[in-house]
């Protein structure tokens, strides 16, 4: 089998499992909330009892770079969550059931059956996020102004990129891992150490996280670049991606 007859095989998987539902949904649901969220948070505020004097007016009034911020708040939090959940199971759970061996005695190779699943992965996530994004630019047009669509898709370009260190690094898990507890496991490590290392100053300038920075100032008509964390993070795709094949070429399936 070539490549494009188990990607159509991994894209139907996607559809019968619920993934690519359950990615549409959750991006949906917060790209539509941020504005929401950026705009009516101070109107909430104001039901709660007992807030110290002064206080509300000296919140400012929400403006269009609430929204933004808002949204990618929510995106860099349950966008990379939802990449490790969705990821980490895809080989692992066919190595326990005897899928992969069962498929694997046809003529497709590892590699293949390995990036079939990554680019699945990709086109659902894609979609994903092209509706949390249209959820997004719709709302804020609403209730505040229209963004410019430039670097409003910069923006959710860097964010797919991140998405994708975090996916190939939960294929790696579920590639090494013989349970699907053990690929949990090795996929939190893998965020805690990339959140981490990510986090420190300096450091973090060149770590995946540093993308969303990026495309927020961009958004919002700043200058400021971050290609070494751009090419740090291609580096870990690529990276990640060959380790899981090289593993999965001397597995014992």
């Amino acid at each position: 089998m070539n490549f494009i007859t188990v990607f159509r095989k991994e894209m139907q998987e996607q559809w019968r499992t619920y993934r690519f539902l359950i990615v549409a949904a959750v991006f949906a649901a917060f790209g539509l909330a941020s504005p929401l969220l950026a705009k009516f948070t101070p109107e909430m505020l104001k039901v709660i009892p007992g807030l110290p004097p002064g206080l509300l007016e000296a919140i400012p009034a929400p403006t269009v770079a609430d929204a933004i911020s808002q949204y990618v708040k929510n995106m860099s939090q349950f966008g990379i969550l939802l990449a490790l959940l969705v990821t980490m199971g895809v080989v692992v759970q066919e190595k326990e059931r005897g899928t992969a061996a069962f498929f694997l005695t046809r003529p497709v190779s590892r590699e293949t059956f390995l990036l079939a699943k990554y680019a699945a992965l990709i086109v659902t996530f894609i979609c994903g996020l092209g509706l949390a994004a249209v959820g997004c630019w719709y709302y804020t047009l609403v209730l505040f102004e229209p963004l410019a669509w430039g670097p409003f898709l910069v923006l959710n370009g860097l964010m797919l990129v991140v998405f994708l260190v975090y996916m190939a690094l939960a294929l790696l898990a579920s590639t090494i891992a013989r349970s699907n507890g053990v690929a949990v496991g090795l996929a939190f490590v893998a965020l805690i150490l990339i959140g981490g290392i990510g986090s420190i100053p300096t450091i973090g300038d060149y770590f995946p996280g540093r993308l969303f920075s990026w495309g927020t100032t961009n958004m919002l008509g700043g200058t400021d670049t971050a290609w070494p964390a751009f090419g740090i993070s291609l580096g870990i795709i690529a990276i990640a991606l060959l380790a899981a094949c090289i593993v999965f070429r001397h597995q014992e399936i």
